[in-house]
């Protein structure tokens, strides 16, 4: 188990090892698209890049970078992440939209 604090929104969810960060958020009604991904999302399978995420503190707590992320992210920092294809294993902290 884990905790997932999304810093912009000061609200803290409790997450099981495993779980899948874009879900934890939507399932606690953290909303992580910008407008047009609103509109244009993927709805999780990494092709759109819409769910972009910054890791505050954490990042040892979460799965390896995908090879989608790793193309879809290279001109982005290494603590950027899609949300989509993330998955917690421990207490990390989270900048939606950043």
């Amino acid at each position: 188990m884990g905790n997932i604090k999304f810093v912009k929104e000061n609200k803290e969810v409790i997450a099981a090892n495993g779980a899948n960060l874009r879900l934890k958020a939507m399932q606690n009604n953290i909303d992580i698209y910008k407008l047009i991904g609103k509109m244009t999302n993927c709805g999780g399978g990494g092709n759109c890049g819409t769910c972009i995420v910054e890791i505050a503190e954490g990042m040892e707590n979460l799965s390896q970078r995908t090879d989608t992320e790793n193309r879809m992210l290279k001109k982005k920092p290494e603590n950027y992440r899609l949300a989509c294809q993330t998955v917690v294993n421990g207490a990390v902290s989270v900048v939606t939209k950043p």
